[in-house]
């Protein structure tokens, strides 16, 4: 019975966000703009951040590794949902299923880290000004952004295996959009309990004690910037502090209401709304939010168009 129900089309079906062919349509060009902007955003500030010596600083160098991952994470999902919004054909094959819910676990994990990471190098530059350099220096950073990477992909090591090691007897129809190990576990018809344990101590390891860590990292921030005795500067530095935590709590937020919520709670439309916040809306404010507003990167982007013009 496990065998021939795990092999026996050898492929899952994704039934997606909607089945109303107009809102499919939208679904499709919505998507594909905010995909292109996602892509077009963080190519950018990578380009910048390479051509920019000034920007050759640690929090550009996470930064461009926040780009990266975005990048690689919406490619791991939205052309997919752009595929299967038009095509009759929605189903996707067993090993194009554990790659996609691999790449979306190992950088998603990866993210979550990266965002403290980068919460705790603001600290130190904003707290910690004479000792910045020595705490955060050339190798400090290419050690934390290598355990950020090693961790994520690790964590996605265990989970992969784990899920698509269990029999899938109810069915092979996905009721999400994209292979995310939640909906998976609700085809099994055996019990997933372990799955379901180890999914929630790793949730809150990485992300929960991630998410605390930034929070305390710009508790820090804020305490300081307290201090600053010009309004004008206390004021642009809560507009960034404010922005960013925005940006974070989001990511934060709907990852730990989809990997830490009590199996009681599982409700397919809402998981799909909460996936879309953090698989395709937060790597497209990322760049905007992080970087953008930063007068360095307006300067370079403007240099470079007059440039290219003249």
């Amino acid at each position: 019975m496990e065998n021939s129900n795990q092999t026996s089309s050898g492929r899952f079906f994704l039934l997606g966000l909607s089945n109303v062919f107009y809102l499919q349509g939208i679904c499709f060009f919505v998507f594909l703009i905010m995909y292109l902007m996602t892509l077009s955003g963080n190519v950018i500030l990578i380009i910048v951040v390479r051509i920019n010596s000034k920007l050759q600083t640690p929090m550009y160098f996470f930064l461009s590794n926040l780009s990266m991952i975005d990048i690689c994470f919406s490619s791991t999902i939205v052309p997919k949902i752009l595929i299967n919004t038009l095509s009759k054909d929605k189903s996707i094959s067993f090993l194009g299923c554990a790659l996609q819910m691999y790449f979306h676990l190992a950088l998603g994990s990866t993210e979550c880290i990266l965002l403290a990471v980068m919460a705790y190098d603001r600290f130190a530059a904003i707290c910690r000004p004479l000792h910045y350099q020595t705490i955060i220096n050339k190798k400090m950073c290419i050690l934390l952004a290598s355990i950020s990477w090693g961790v994520g992909f690790v964590n996605a090591s265990v989970h992969v295996p784990l899920t698509f090691q269990l029999p899938f007897c109810k069915s092979h129809h996905v009721n999400h959009f994209f292979c995310e190990m939640p909906p998976f576990f609700q085809l099994s018809c055996k019990d997933t309990r372990l799955n379901e344990i180890v999914m929630s101590v790793a949730a809150q390891i990485i992300v929960a004690f991630s998410f605390f860590l930034t929070l305390i990292s710009y508790i820090h921030i804020i305490s300081s910037v307290f201090r600053i005795r010009s309004s004008q500067g206390r004021e642009k530095a809560f507009s960034t502090c404010a922005s960013h935590l925005t940006v974070v709590s989001m990511y934060y937020g709907t990852i730990i209401f989809m990997y830490l919520k009590p199996r009681s709670a599982n409700s397919p439309e809402i998981d799909k709304t909460v996936s879309l916040l953090y698989t395709a809306v937060t790597p497209l404010l990322n760049p905007i939010i992080y970087s953008m507003r930063n007068k360095d990167v307006k300067d370079t982007i403007k240099m470079k168009l007059f440039s290219l013009s003249t």
